[in-house]
Protein backbone atom coordinates (compact mmCIF):
# COMPACT_ATOMS: atom_id res chain seq x y z
CA UNK A 1 0.00 0.00 0.00
CA UNK A 2 1.44 3.37 -0.95
CA UNK A 3 2.38 5.92 1.92
CA UNK A 4 -0.84 7.64 2.79
CA UNK A 5 -0.72 11.48 2.59
CA UNK A 6 -2.30 13.82 4.14
CA UNK A 7 -3.23 17.70 2.60
CA UNK A 8 -1.04 20.00 4.08
CA UNK A 9 -2.21 23.30 5.88
CA UNK A 10 -0.25 26.12 6.84
CA UNK A 11 -3.48 27.52 9.25
CA UNK A 12 -4.38 25.31 12.62
CA UNK A 13 -5.12 22.19 12.90
CA UNK A 14 -8.84 21.26 11.79
CA UNK A 15 -11.59 19.42 13.81
CA UNK A 16 -10.83 15.57 12.63
CA UNK A 17 -12.75 12.24 13.67
CA UNK A 18 -10.75 8.96 13.33
CA UNK A 19 -12.59 5.96 13.86
CA UNK A 20 -10.00 2.89 15.26
CA UNK A 21 -10.54 -1.13 14.95
CA UNK A 22 -8.30 -2.62 17.16
CA UNK A 23 -6.54 -5.26 16.07
CA UNK A 24 -8.06 -5.79 12.85
CA UNK A 25 -5.91 -8.60 11.23
CA UNK A 26 -7.81 -10.99 13.61
CA UNK A 27 -11.07 -9.37 13.10
CA UNK A 28 -10.52 -9.82 9.62
CA UNK A 29 -9.74 -13.34 10.32
CA UNK A 30 -12.71 -13.89 12.01
CA UNK A 31 -15.24 -12.09 9.86
CA UNK A 32 -13.74 -14.30 7.16
CA UNK A 33 -14.61 -17.65 9.48
CA UNK A 34 -10.83 -18.31 8.93
CA UNK A 35 -10.13 -18.16 12.83
CA UNK A 36 -11.98 -18.47 16.01
CA UNK A 37 -12.59 -14.97 17.70
CA UNK A 38 -12.66 -16.29 21.56
CA UNK A 39 -9.41 -18.71 20.84
CA UNK A 40 -5.48 -17.20 20.95
CA UNK A 41 -4.41 -16.10 17.39
CA UNK A 42 -1.27 -13.62 16.59
CA UNK A 43 -0.91 -12.48 13.70
CA UNK A 44 2.92 -12.62 12.52
CA UNK A 45 4.86 -9.79 10.45
CA UNK A 46 8.72 -10.14 10.11
CA UNK A 47 8.81 -12.69 13.22
CA UNK A 48 6.79 -10.38 15.22
CA UNK A 49 3.22 -10.39 16.48
CA UNK A 50 1.50 -7.25 15.16
CA UNK A 51 -1.61 -8.19 16.14
CA UNK A 52 -3.81 -10.53 18.83
CA UNK A 53 -6.92 -11.51 19.80
CA UNK A 54 -7.84 -11.19 23.34
CA UNK A 55 -7.63 -14.58 24.03
CA UNK A 56 -4.20 -14.31 23.56
CA UNK A 57 -3.63 -10.91 25.31
CA UNK A 58 -5.04 -12.53 28.29
CA UNK A 59 -2.37 -14.68 28.18
CA UNK A 60 0.21 -12.52 28.04
CA UNK A 61 1.17 -12.00 23.74
CA UNK A 62 1.55 -8.62 23.13
CA UNK A 63 2.55 -6.58 19.84
CA UNK A 64 6.04 -6.42 18.96
CA UNK A 65 6.59 -9.65 20.92
CA UNK A 66 8.91 -12.19 19.14
CA UNK A 67 7.30 -15.57 17.29
CA UNK A 68 9.50 -17.40 20.19
CA UNK A 69 8.24 -15.64 23.62
CA UNK A 70 4.84 -15.42 22.35
CA UNK A 71 4.62 -18.95 21.88
CA UNK A 72 6.12 -19.37 24.96
CA UNK A 73 3.44 -17.77 26.96
CA UNK A 74 0.81 -19.42 24.95
CA UNK A 75 1.77 -22.47 23.87
CA UNK A 76 -1.71 -23.37 22.13
CA UNK A 77 -1.36 -19.75 20.11
CA UNK A 78 -2.37 -19.97 16.99
CA UNK A 79 0.07 -18.31 14.62
CA UNK A 80 -0.95 -16.72 10.95
CA UNK A 81 0.71 -14.55 8.22
CA UNK A 82 -0.08 -11.22 7.81
CA UNK A 83 -1.68 -10.33 4.52
CA UNK A 84 -2.76 -6.65 3.42
CA UNK A 85 -4.95 -7.33 1.06
CA UNK A 86 -7.11 -9.31 3.72
CA UNK A 87 -7.21 -6.97 5.94
CA UNK A 88 -7.88 -4.21 3.29
CA UNK A 89 -10.54 -6.70 1.45
CA UNK A 90 -12.72 -7.05 4.60
CA UNK A 91 -11.94 -3.01 6.04
CA UNK A 92 -13.78 -2.20 2.38
CA UNK A 93 -17.30 -3.29 3.36
CA UNK A 94 -16.94 -0.93 6.75
CA UNK A 95 -15.61 1.67 5.07
CA UNK A 96 -18.53 2.17 2.77
CA UNK A 97 -21.06 1.50 5.91
CA UNK A 98 -19.18 4.74 7.61
CA UNK A 99 -19.92 6.71 4.17
CA UNK A 100 -23.26 5.80 3.94
CA UNK A 101 -23.31 8.37 7.44
CA UNK A 102 -20.98 10.39 6.74
CA UNK A 103 -19.15 10.77 3.46
CA UNK A 104 -15.57 12.05 2.97
CA UNK A 105 -13.68 9.19 4.62
CA UNK A 106 -9.48 8.68 4.03
CA UNK A 107 -8.47 5.36 4.95
CA UNK A 108 -4.72 5.67 6.82
CA UNK A 109 -4.45 2.10 6.90
CA UNK A 110 -6.55 -1.05 7.04
CA UNK A 111 -8.45 -0.35 10.93
CA UNK A 112 -8.35 3.20 11.08
CA UNK A 113 -9.94 5.47 8.77
CA UNK A 114 -10.10 9.60 9.73
CA UNK A 115 -12.97 11.90 8.54
CA UNK A 116 -13.53 15.84 8.49
CA UNK A 117 -15.51 16.35 11.94
CA UNK A 118 -17.59 19.49 11.31
CA UNK A 119 -20.31 18.34 8.44
CA UNK A 120 -20.83 15.42 10.69
CA UNK A 121 -20.95 17.31 14.30
CA UNK A 122 -23.55 19.94 12.72
CA UNK A 123 -25.33 17.34 11.11
CA UNK A 124 -25.75 15.41 13.63
CA UNK A 125 -25.66 17.76 16.62
CA UNK A 126 -22.51 17.34 17.93
CA UNK A 127 -19.00 15.52 17.66
CA UNK A 128 -20.10 12.78 20.38
CA UNK A 129 -22.89 12.69 18.99
CA UNK A 130 -21.89 12.20 15.50
CA UNK A 131 -19.36 9.47 16.53
CA UNK A 132 -21.57 7.57 18.69
CA UNK A 133 -23.75 7.55 15.44
CA UNK A 134 -20.84 6.31 13.26
CA UNK A 135 -19.77 2.91 15.76
CA UNK A 136 -23.64 2.26 16.15
CA UNK A 137 -24.11 1.85 12.30
CA UNK A 138 -21.20 -0.62 12.76
CA UNK A 139 -22.78 -2.57 14.93
CA UNK A 140 -25.46 -3.96 12.52
CA UNK A 141 -22.06 -4.92 10.39
CA UNK A 142 -21.28 -7.13 14.10
CA UNK A 143 -18.31 -4.61 14.98
CA UNK A 144 -18.59 -3.86 18.43
CA UNK A 145 -14.91 -2.97 19.47
CA UNK A 146 -14.58 -0.11 17.35
CA UNK A 147 -13.57 3.50 18.94
CA UNK A 148 -13.89 7.07 18.18
CA UNK A 149 -11.84 9.70 19.03
CA UNK A 150 -12.33 13.82 17.49
CA UNK A 151 -9.05 16.33 18.39
CA UNK A 152 -7.25 18.98 16.26
CA UNK A 153 -5.65 17.22 13.56
CA UNK A 154 -5.55 13.34 12.58
CA UNK A 155 -2.63 12.63 14.81
CA UNK A 156 -4.25 13.63 18.02
CA UNK A 157 -7.84 12.34 17.03
CA UNK A 158 -6.09 8.87 16.80
CA UNK A 159 -4.67 9.17 19.87
CA UNK A 160 -7.43 9.94 21.27
CA UNK A 161 -9.17 6.94 19.68
CA UNK A 162 -6.59 4.61 21.35
CA UNK A 163 -7.04 6.55 24.63
CA UNK A 164 -11.21 5.26 24.70
CA UNK A 165 -11.10 1.58 25.39
CA UNK A 166 -13.55 1.20 28.35
CA UNK A 167 -16.46 -0.39 26.43
CA UNK A 168 -19.01 1.81 27.68
CA UNK A 169 -17.38 4.55 26.65
CA UNK A 170 -16.04 4.21 23.08
CA UNK A 171 -15.54 7.89 22.36
CA UNK A 172 -12.67 10.42 23.65
CA UNK A 173 -13.46 14.06 22.86
CA UNK A 174 -10.30 16.32 22.71
CA UNK A 175 -11.44 19.98 23.09
CA UNK A 176 -10.90 22.35 20.82
CA UNK A 177 -7.01 24.06 21.43
CA UNK A 178 -6.00 21.04 23.94
CA UNK A 179 -4.42 18.85 22.08
CA UNK A 180 -1.19 19.97 22.95
CA UNK A 181 -2.38 18.81 27.24
CA UNK A 182 -3.78 15.82 25.83
CA UNK A 183 -0.53 14.65 24.00
CA UNK A 184 1.85 15.79 26.88
CA UNK A 185 1.93 12.68 28.75
CA UNK A 186 2.29 9.96 25.85
CA UNK A 187 5.37 8.23 25.35
CA UNK A 188 7.77 9.36 22.36
CA UNK A 189 7.43 6.31 21.02
CA UNK A 190 4.22 7.34 19.13
CA UNK A 191 6.27 9.06 16.99
CA UNK A 192 7.59 5.46 15.79
CA UNK A 193 5.33 5.46 12.77
CA UNK A 194 6.25 5.10 9.27
CA UNK A 195 3.10 6.82 7.80
CA UNK A 196 4.31 9.88 10.08
CA UNK A 197 7.78 9.52 8.40
CA UNK A 198 9.03 8.31 11.72
CA UNK A 199 10.82 5.80 13.11
CA UNK A 200 12.75 3.45 15.63
CA UNK A 201 16.28 5.44 15.22
CA UNK A 202 14.54 8.62 15.56
CA UNK A 203 12.56 7.18 18.73
CA UNK A 204 15.79 5.77 20.12
CA UNK A 205 17.52 8.72 19.39
CA UNK A 206 15.45 10.96 21.70
CA UNK A 207 15.13 8.39 24.20
CA UNK A 208 19.23 8.64 24.41
CA UNK A 209 19.01 12.48 24.97
CA UNK A 210 16.61 12.00 27.85
CA UNK A 211 13.16 12.65 25.76
CA UNK A 212 10.80 10.65 27.19
CA UNK A 213 7.40 11.93 25.99
CA UNK A 214 5.73 14.11 23.40
CA UNK A 215 5.42 16.46 25.95
CA UNK A 216 9.34 16.62 26.67
CA UNK A 217 9.74 17.13 22.44
CA UNK A 218 7.29 19.72 22.32
CA UNK A 219 9.04 21.88 24.78
CA UNK A 220 12.71 21.85 22.76
CA UNK A 221 12.78 24.99 20.40
CA UNK A 222 11.97 24.26 17.08
CA UNK A 223 15.63 25.46 15.78
CA UNK A 224 17.35 23.28 18.27
CA UNK A 225 15.17 20.89 16.27
CA UNK A 226 15.71 21.91 12.95
CA UNK A 227 19.62 22.00 13.93
CA UNK A 228 19.58 18.45 14.51
CA UNK A 229 16.54 16.77 12.80
CA UNK A 230 15.43 19.03 9.83
CA UNK A 231 12.62 19.57 8.11
CA UNK A 232 11.97 16.03 9.17
CA UNK A 233 12.25 17.20 12.81
CA UNK A 234 10.22 20.21 12.67
CA UNK A 235 6.89 18.27 10.94
CA UNK A 236 7.22 15.68 14.04
CA UNK A 237 7.83 18.27 16.58
CA UNK A 238 4.40 20.02 14.99
CA UNK A 239 2.56 16.95 15.73
CA UNK A 240 3.96 16.43 19.04
CA UNK A 241 2.78 20.19 19.95
CA UNK A 242 -0.48 19.51 19.35
CA UNK A 243 -0.20 21.86 15.74
CA UNK A 244 -0.84 19.07 13.29
CA UNK A 245 -0.29 20.86 9.63
CA UNK A 246 -2.37 17.56 8.30
CA UNK A 247 -5.93 17.82 7.00
CA UNK A 248 -7.76 14.70 6.02
CA UNK A 249 -8.04 13.96 2.25
CA UNK A 250 -11.15 11.99 1.46
CA UNK A 251 -10.93 9.00 -0.53
CA UNK A 252 -12.36 8.93 -4.08
CA UNK A 253 -15.29 5.81 -3.16
CA UNK A 254 -14.71 3.27 -6.20
CA UNK A 255 -17.64 3.11 -8.73
CA UNK A 256 -20.54 0.34 -8.08
CA UNK A 257 -19.23 -2.40 -10.60
CA UNK A 258 -21.62 -5.01 -9.91
CA UNK A 259 -24.78 -5.46 -11.14
CA UNK A 260 -28.11 -7.89 -9.40
CA UNK A 261 -31.10 -8.83 -11.30
CA UNK A 262 -34.43 -10.21 -9.44
CA UNK A 263 -36.87 -12.17 -10.66
CA UNK A 264 -40.40 -12.07 -8.99
CA UNK A 265 -41.56 -14.50 -9.56
CA UNK A 266 -38.61 -17.09 -9.54
CA UNK A 267 -37.47 -18.34 -12.64
CA UNK A 268 -37.20 -21.87 -13.20
CA UNK A 269 -35.38 -22.44 -16.74
CA UNK A 270 -31.52 -21.89 -17.02
CA UNK A 271 -32.47 -19.92 -20.56
CA UNK A 272 -34.81 -17.45 -19.06
CA UNK A 273 -32.68 -16.98 -16.13
CA UNK A 274 -29.78 -15.93 -19.08
CA UNK A 275 -31.89 -13.89 -21.03
CA UNK A 276 -33.42 -11.73 -18.36
CA UNK A 277 -29.22 -10.98 -17.36
CA UNK A 278 -28.53 -10.11 -20.87
CA UNK A 279 -28.89 -6.29 -20.53
CA UNK A 280 -27.58 -6.29 -16.94
CA UNK A 281 -24.33 -8.04 -19.11
CA UNK A 282 -24.28 -5.18 -21.28
CA UNK A 283 -24.43 -3.18 -18.42
CA UNK A 284 -21.55 -4.42 -16.19
CA UNK A 285 -19.41 -4.89 -19.56
CA UNK A 286 -20.30 -0.66 -20.08
CA UNK A 287 -19.65 -0.02 -16.87
CA UNK A 288 -16.42 -1.01 -16.65
CA UNK A 289 -15.16 0.15 -20.17
CA UNK A 290 -16.30 3.55 -18.58
CA UNK A 291 -13.62 3.55 -16.32
CA UNK A 292 -10.78 1.75 -18.82
CA UNK A 293 -11.32 -1.87 -17.02
CA UNK A 294 -11.75 -5.34 -18.70
CA UNK A 295 -12.95 -8.39 -16.32
CA UNK A 296 -10.42 -11.02 -16.26
CA UNK A 297 -12.72 -13.30 -13.18
CA UNK A 298 -15.98 -13.10 -13.01
CA UNK A 299 -17.77 -13.90 -9.79
CA UNK A 300 -21.32 -15.06 -10.19
CA UNK A 301 -23.94 -15.35 -7.82
CA UNK A 302 -27.27 -17.12 -7.80
CA UNK A 303 -29.93 -17.16 -4.66
CA UNK A 304 -32.63 -19.67 -5.05
CA UNK A 305 -36.33 -18.85 -3.77
CA UNK A 306 -35.77 -21.01 -0.81
CA UNK A 307 -32.12 -19.10 -0.08
CA UNK A 308 -29.82 -21.65 -1.19
CA UNK A 309 -26.96 -20.01 -2.79
CA UNK A 310 -24.60 -20.91 -5.73
CA UNK A 311 -21.40 -18.80 -5.88
CA UNK A 312 -18.28 -19.42 -8.19
CA UNK A 313 -15.62 -17.44 -9.89
CA UNK A 314 -15.06 -17.75 -13.55
CA UNK A 315 -11.87 -17.29 -15.20
CA UNK A 316 -11.29 -16.18 -18.76
CA UNK A 317 -7.69 -15.88 -20.53
CA UNK A 318 -8.36 -12.59 -22.10
CA UNK A 319 -11.43 -10.87 -21.38
CA UNK A 320 -14.84 -10.99 -20.27
CA UNK A 321 -17.77 -9.50 -22.95
CA UNK A 322 -21.32 -9.56 -22.54
CA UNK A 323 -22.23 -13.19 -24.18
CA UNK A 324 -19.44 -14.39 -21.94
CA UNK A 325 -21.22 -13.45 -18.90
CA UNK A 326 -24.41 -14.55 -20.18
CA UNK A 327 -22.96 -18.19 -20.92
CA UNK A 328 -21.13 -18.52 -17.53
CA UNK A 329 -24.59 -17.74 -15.95
CA UNK A 330 -26.18 -20.62 -17.66
CA UNK A 331 -23.24 -22.74 -17.45
CA UNK A 332 -23.45 -22.56 -13.71
CA UNK A 333 -26.94 -22.87 -13.77
CA UNK A 334 -26.22 -26.20 -15.35
CA UNK A 335 -23.31 -27.61 -13.25
CA UNK A 336 -24.76 -26.77 -10.56
CA UNK A 337 -28.41 -27.67 -10.35
CA UNK A 338 -27.98 -30.08 -7.48
CA UNK A 339 -27.50 -26.48 -5.05
CA UNK A 340 -30.01 -24.76 -6.27
CA UNK A 341 -33.14 -26.84 -6.01
CA UNK A 342 -35.68 -23.92 -6.29
CA UNK A 343 -36.39 -21.03 -8.51
CA UNK A 344 -33.66 -18.70 -9.23
CA UNK A 345 -34.75 -15.47 -7.46
CA UNK A 346 -31.08 -13.05 -7.96
CA UNK A 347 -28.50 -13.44 -9.47
CA UNK A 348 -25.11 -10.61 -8.78
CA UNK A 349 -22.50 -10.96 -11.02
CA UNK A 350 -19.14 -8.75 -10.07
CA UNK A 351 -15.59 -8.52 -11.15
CA UNK A 352 -13.67 -10.74 -9.33
CA UNK A 353 -10.21 -9.43 -10.86
CA UNK A 354 -9.63 -6.73 -13.33
CA UNK A 355 -7.06 -5.67 -15.50
CA UNK A 356 -6.67 -2.38 -18.21
CA UNK A 357 -8.60 -1.95 -21.15
CA UNK A 358 -5.20 -1.05 -22.62
CA UNK A 359 -3.63 -4.32 -22.09
CA UNK A 360 -6.56 -6.15 -23.90
CA UNK A 361 -6.56 -4.26 -27.33
CA UNK A 362 -6.68 -6.10 -30.40
CA UNK A 363 -3.06 -5.72 -32.10
CA UNK A 364 -2.98 -4.17 -35.49
CA UNK A 365 -0.52 -6.55 -37.21
CA UNK A 366 -0.80 -10.46 -36.61
CA UNK A 367 -3.53 -10.91 -34.10
CA UNK A 368 -6.84 -11.65 -36.75
CA UNK A 369 -6.05 -15.99 -36.90
CA UNK A 370 -6.01 -16.52 -33.09
CA UNK A 371 -8.98 -14.24 -32.61
CA UNK A 372 -11.17 -16.22 -35.13
CA UNK A 373 -9.58 -19.45 -33.82
CA UNK A 374 -11.42 -18.21 -30.65
CA UNK A 375 -14.82 -16.69 -31.95
CA UNK A 376 -14.86 -20.32 -33.34
CA UNK A 377 -14.83 -22.50 -30.33
CA UNK A 378 -16.19 -20.16 -28.51
CA UNK A 379 -19.27 -20.59 -30.75
CA UNK A 380 -18.79 -24.51 -30.12
CA UNK A 381 -18.90 -24.10 -26.62
CA UNK A 382 -22.05 -21.99 -26.41
CA UNK A 383 -23.66 -24.85 -27.82
CA UNK A 384 -22.31 -27.67 -26.50
CA UNK A 385 -21.81 -26.42 -23.02
CA UNK A 386 -18.86 -25.10 -20.45
CA UNK A 387 -17.10 -28.48 -20.99
CA UNK A 388 -17.81 -29.30 -24.71
CA UNK A 389 -14.22 -27.79 -25.42
CA UNK A 390 -11.33 -28.73 -23.71
CA UNK A 391 -7.52 -28.15 -24.51
CA UNK A 392 -4.56 -29.79 -22.63
CA UNK A 393 -2.31 -28.12 -19.74
CA UNK A 394 0.12 -30.40 -18.04
CA UNK A 395 0.33 -30.25 -14.14
CA UNK A 396 2.12 -32.06 -11.84
CA UNK A 397 1.85 -35.32 -9.82
CA UNK A 398 4.18 -38.85 -9.60
CA UNK A 399 1.54 -40.61 -12.38
CA UNK A 400 1.53 -39.75 -15.80
CA UNK A 401 -1.89 -39.96 -16.11
CA UNK A 402 -2.83 -36.85 -13.30
CA UNK A 403 -0.37 -35.20 -15.16
CA UNK A 404 -2.50 -34.00 -17.81
CA UNK A 405 -5.63 -32.05 -16.87
CA UNK A 406 -7.93 -31.16 -19.71
CA UNK A 407 -9.23 -27.21 -19.00
CA UNK A 408 -12.55 -26.01 -20.73
CA UNK A 409 -11.61 -23.58 -23.94
CA UNK A 410 -11.74 -20.17 -22.40
CA UNK A 411 -11.00 -20.96 -18.94
CA UNK A 412 -7.58 -20.12 -17.46
CA UNK A 413 -5.26 -23.57 -16.89
CA UNK A 414 -5.56 -23.65 -12.91
CA UNK A 415 -3.92 -27.30 -11.98
CA UNK A 416 -4.34 -29.10 -8.82
CA UNK A 417 -1.03 -30.21 -8.28
CA UNK A 418 1.73 -27.45 -9.37
CA UNK A 419 4.50 -28.52 -11.96
CA UNK A 420 6.69 -26.20 -10.54
CA UNK A 421 6.80 -28.04 -7.56
CA UNK A 422 9.05 -31.23 -6.46
CA UNK A 423 8.02 -34.90 -7.11
CA UNK A 424 9.73 -37.32 -6.03
CA UNK A 425 9.38 -40.65 -8.26
CA UNK A 426 8.26 -38.84 -11.37
CA UNK A 427 9.05 -40.18 -14.52
CA UNK A 428 11.88 -38.27 -15.89
CA UNK A 429 12.45 -37.02 -19.23
CA UNK A 430 11.58 -37.48 -22.34
CA UNK A 431 8.22 -38.86 -21.25
CA UNK A 432 6.10 -41.43 -23.54
CA UNK A 433 3.66 -39.73 -26.25
CA UNK A 434 0.47 -42.46 -25.26
CA UNK A 435 -0.54 -42.44 -21.69
CA UNK A 436 -3.11 -45.16 -21.12
CA UNK A 437 -6.19 -43.43 -18.82
CA UNK A 438 -7.08 -45.83 -17.16
CA UNK A 439 -3.97 -48.27 -17.39
CA UNK A 440 -4.67 -51.67 -18.90
CA UNK A 441 -3.66 -54.65 -16.67
CA UNK A 442 -1.18 -56.78 -17.78
CA UNK A 443 0.98 -59.91 -16.79
CA UNK A 444 4.50 -60.00 -16.44
CA UNK A 445 6.37 -63.80 -16.90
CA UNK A 446 9.76 -64.81 -16.39
CA UNK A 447 11.31 -67.60 -18.45
CA UNK A 448 9.60 -70.23 -16.67
CA UNK A 449 6.34 -68.72 -17.00
CA UNK A 450 6.28 -67.75 -13.58
CA UNK A 451 4.64 -64.51 -12.15
CA UNK A 452 7.01 -61.67 -11.53
CA UNK A 453 6.67 -59.67 -8.52
CA UNK A 454 8.85 -57.30 -6.08
CA UNK A 455 9.68 -58.30 -2.86
CA UNK A 456 9.37 -56.04 0.28
CA UNK A 457 13.14 -55.33 0.00
CA UNK A 458 12.45 -53.49 -3.78
CA UNK A 459 14.17 -57.16 -5.36
CA UNK A 460 12.21 -58.84 -8.28
CA UNK A 461 11.50 -62.36 -7.71
CA UNK A 462 12.52 -63.02 -10.93
CA UNK A 463 13.66 -61.72 -14.41
CA UNK A 464 10.92 -60.36 -16.80
CA UNK A 465 10.84 -62.25 -20.04
CA UNK A 466 7.59 -62.35 -21.65
CA UNK A 467 4.70 -59.32 -21.86
CA UNK A 468 1.19 -60.51 -21.58
CA UNK A 469 -1.13 -57.68 -22.93
CA UNK A 470 -4.66 -59.22 -23.42
CA UNK A 471 -4.74 -62.41 -26.13
CA UNK A 472 -0.59 -61.01 -27.16
CA UNK A 473 2.03 -62.03 -25.83
CA UNK A 474 5.22 -60.37 -26.18
CA UNK A 475 8.48 -61.16 -25.43
CA UNK A 476 10.89 -58.72 -23.40
CA UNK A 477 14.53 -58.30 -25.06
CA UNK A 478 15.37 -55.29 -22.35
CA UNK A 479 14.17 -53.81 -19.08
CA UNK A 480 15.31 -51.37 -16.40
CA UNK A 481 14.09 -50.99 -13.02
CA UNK A 482 12.38 -51.31 -10.57
CA UNK A 483 12.64 -47.48 -9.80
CA UNK A 484 9.92 -47.07 -6.40
CA UNK A 485 7.24 -44.73 -6.17
CA UNK A 486 6.36 -44.19 -2.29
CA UNK A 487 3.13 -41.74 -1.91
CA UNK A 488 1.00 -40.83 1.74
CA UNK A 489 3.11 -43.38 3.62
CA UNK A 490 1.72 -41.69 6.70
CA UNK A 491 -1.90 -42.15 5.57
CA UNK A 492 -3.00 -46.07 5.93
CA UNK A 493 -5.89 -45.54 4.22
CA UNK A 494 -4.63 -43.48 1.11
CA UNK A 495 -0.76 -44.63 1.48
CA UNK A 496 0.27 -46.37 -1.99
CA UNK A 497 3.50 -48.00 -3.08
CA UNK A 498 4.14 -48.79 -6.52
CA UNK A 499 7.47 -50.35 -8.38
CA UNK A 500 8.00 -48.89 -12.68
CA UNK A 501 9.67 -50.60 -15.25
CA UNK A 502 10.74 -49.64 -18.59
CA UNK A 503 10.60 -52.95 -21.10
CA UNK A 504 11.29 -53.13 -24.60
CA UNK A 505 9.53 -56.23 -26.81
CA UNK A 506 11.07 -58.29 -29.24
CA UNK A 507 9.03 -55.76 -31.97
CA UNK A 508 11.35 -52.98 -30.51
CA UNK A 509 8.11 -51.13 -28.80
CA UNK A 510 9.20 -50.12 -25.39
CA UNK A 511 6.67 -50.23 -22.47
CA UNK A 512 6.03 -48.09 -19.12
CA UNK A 513 4.94 -50.79 -16.96
CA UNK A 514 4.07 -50.44 -12.82
CA UNK A 515 3.54 -53.15 -10.37
CA UNK A 516 2.13 -52.67 -7.65
CA UNK A 517 0.75 -55.14 -4.83
CA UNK A 518 1.99 -58.13 -7.17
CA UNK A 519 -0.59 -56.77 -10.14
CA UNK A 520 1.07 -55.44 -13.09
CA UNK A 521 -0.65 -52.59 -15.37
CA UNK A 522 0.81 -50.43 -18.32
CA UNK A 523 0.88 -46.96 -17.58
CA UNK A 524 2.50 -45.48 -21.01
CA UNK A 525 3.97 -46.52 -24.02
CA UNK A 526 6.88 -44.70 -25.77
CA UNK A 527 5.97 -44.17 -29.60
Amino acid sequence: MPPVRFEARPDASVRSLVLWFPDWPVTALAREGAVDPDAPVAVFERNEVVACSAAARAEGVRRGQRRRDAQARCPRLTVIPADAMRDHRVFSPVVARIEERAPGVQIVRAGLCALKARGPARYYGGETEAACMLLESLSGLGIETARAGVADGPFTAEQAARAGTRPDDPVCIVPSGHAADFLEPLPIALLDDASLGGGPEFVGLLARLGVQTLGEFAALEQDRVRERFGDHGIRLHALASGRDPRAVAPRTPPPELHREVAFEPPLELADQVAFGVRLAADDFIAGLGAVDLVCTELRVELTGDRGERSERVWLHPGAFDAAGVVDRVRWQLGEDAEGLRSGVALVRISPEAVDAASHHAPAIFGAAPEERVHHALSRVQAMLGHRGVLTPAVGGGRWLAERQVLVPWGDRAVVAKERSRPWPGSLPDPLPASVFSPPPSVQVRSSMDGPVAVDERGRLTAHPAVLIEGAQRRAITQWAGPWPISERGWDAVRARRAHRFQVVDADGAAWLLVCEDGRWTAEARYD
